[in-house]
């Protein structure tokens, strides 16, 4: 595969990568940058009128998936999870934890640009949230579980993008570390989601008519407040108020 760059005015840089086996030009999103996918022999002038075409789909695939840059101004205060980074006399990065924060020490002059400095930040900030998640999540589904009386199997914790959690017909329910950015009702929204899952395994209407009980009625409201969320890193500094 042989790779080369397109900047776009709007876009940005568009990574090109031909690939033998490739039928058609596609696009795609990863790790906040925009890849294209050329089959051999196409020509930048192809490229450019696809992206035209394209251009209101690609702008809002960039902004749904944009990477968060993390810099001395990035932040992150949530009911389950606190992030702060500050610069201090250290000749190295150094990390600070206390119950639901982390602190993240810099060196004086760094380069956030750095694009292995931005890897190594996002590494430290998603173990920071998983490890935070297997403390806090497993304990609340329990509690939610006894309240309700509900049952499911095990809880694993992952740091998946496409999914906030999922529940198989084994009772066994898996969770996104993501979930501690949200809101507290939030977060327990999508705990009674996959719990209401252990007695009805499909989306039909005994299943939101469970879930809106386990809510107070809240289901649907709730269930159109989780589409302003996705999982994954904030791309902007991000606090909300206490559960």
């Amino acid at each position: 595969m042989n790779e080369c760059m397109l900047t776009d005015p709007e876009l940005g840089e568009i990574r090109l990568r031909t690939n033998a086996r490739a039928r058609r030009l596609t696009f795609r999103v990863k790790d906040g940058s925009l890849w294209a996918s050329l089959p051999p022999g196409t020509a930048l002038a192809e490229v450019r009128r696809a992206v035209e075409q394209l251009r209101p789909r690609l702008r809002a695939a960039c902004l749904a998936n944009r990477r968060a840059f993390i810099d001395l101004g990035y932040c992150i205060e949530t009911d389950f999870f606190r992030l702060s980074l500050a610069e201090g006399n250290v000749g190295r990065f150094l990390s600070r934890s206390s119950a639901n924060a982390l602190q993240i020490v810099c060196p004086p002059g760094t380069d956030f640009r750095d694009p292995a400095l931005q890897d190594w930040l996002h590494k430290v900030v998603v173990e920071a949230l998983r490890r935070r998640a297997k403390e806090i999540l497993p304990a609340r589904l329990d509690g939610l579980a006894r309240r309700h009386g509900l049952a499911y199997r095990q809880v694993r914790i992952n740091t998946g993008h496409t999914r906030w959690g999922s529940c198989s017909a084994g009772r066994n329910i898996n969770l996104s570390c993501y979930l501690l950015l949200l809101p507290g009702r939030l977060v327990d929204y999508v705990l009674l989601h996959e719990l209401a899952h252990t007695r009805e395994m499909n989306h039909g209407e005994r299943f939101w008519h469970l879930l809106d009980e386990l809510t107070g009625g809240k289901a649907q409201l709730l269930r159109r407040e989780m589409k302003r969320y996705r999982a994954g890193l904030p791309a902007v500094p991000v606090s909300s108020g206490r559960a």
